[in-house]
């Protein structure tokens, strides 16, 4: 019964985000109490998504590694330079030019495993490929962001690459080798680890409301702009990649998904821990906006299935 209000309430992860935010600009001080400890929940997070991971889901990146490499080249291809244009295309101030560069410099988003999943796509390919590129990420974030955001703002490459050692790689091994060596007692909480995440998500979206409630008033409609082409291009730049490696076509939509929703979570997270919560402010509209428009179109490809 319990796992089953669990699996209920990640299925809520939209309806949980769009409240969070409500309550960030509502209320903030309801979450701006838990700003000092952004950086733990985040590695709770990963944590409980490194219980949720088996050794088995790693096969198929063994087994056909090509398939995996060939969707993270395509995310860190498409993603970083994509944010760049953008931003200099629409001439963004700094503070939101280099957060948008962060939120496309991000590894993928494990809430886009479960959007696989409803929309009828490759799940275990979605796996594969967050998993390699949430690993690769300690290199690649900070390496494109340094390259393509230093125009803007000054960025200390090793600053974010320990960050996102702490915060992403070690807990999400030190989760999957717990379960390693205690999974029947795992096993019985499984489902409550994904509605963690969930809950994370969505207050670190709001959290990121909150500190920028005064900057949203005047936050103009090219900053949402630069959001939405974001988001759009990846989408359709992950299913057109598709399309070049001769994918079929649930391994296209995997793709699509992979590369238009990025973990805006972490981008939020260092961007408020590294730079300012203006800068955090695009990665938090992005994880709202990424799981909105991911989560219309698995209903419409379900549909098509």
């Amino acid at each position: 019964m319990l796992n089953k209000i669990f699996q209920w309430f990640t299925k809520l992860l939209v309806l949980w985000t769009l409240l969070a935010v409500a309550i960030g600009y509502f209320y903030p001080p309801a979450l701006t109490i838990f700003k000092p400890y952004l950086d733990y929940m985040f590695m709770f997070t990963m944590l409980g998504i490194g219980f949720v991971l088996n050794p088995e889901d790693f096969l198929p990146i063994i087994k056909k590694p090509q398939l995996p490499l060939f969707g993270t080249l395509a995310q860190f291809a498409i993603m970083p330079l994509t944010s760049f244009l953008i931003a200099k295309i629409l001439k963004l101030p700094n503070e939101y030019a280099l957060g948008l560069i962060i939120a496309g410099s991000v590894p993928g988003a494990m809430a886009s495993n479960v959007i696989s999943y409803l929309a009828k796509a490759d799940v275990v390919l979605s796996i594969s490929i967050t998993t390699c590129s949430t690993f690769l990420a300690p290199v690649l974030t900070p390496t494109f962001t340094y390259i393509l955001a230093k125009t803007f703002m000054q960025v200390d490459f090793w600053a974010m690459f320990r960050s996102i050692l702490l915060m992403v790689v070690i807990p999400l091994v030190v989760g999957l080798t717990i379960k390693h060596y205690l999974r029947n007692y795992v096993m019985k909480i499984i489902d409550f680890f994904p509605a963690l995440s969930t809950l994370f998500i969505a207050f670190i979206c709001g959290l990121i409301v909150a500190l920028n409630k005064d900057k949203l008033i005047n936050v103009t409609l090219i900053v949402f702009l630069a959001v939405f082409l974001l988001n759009t291009l990846g989408l359709l730049g992950g299913y057109l990649a598709g399309i070049l490696y001769g994918f079929s076509e649930d391994k296209k939509r995997t793709l699509s998904i992979e590369v238009g929703m990025q973990n805006a979570g972490l981008g939020a997270v260092l961007a408020l821990k590294h730079f300012s919560a203006a800068a955090a402010l695009p990665s938090a509209l992005f994880a709202t906006w990424c799981v909105i428009t991911a989560s219309i179109l698995a209903g419409i490809w379900a549909s098509k299935k």
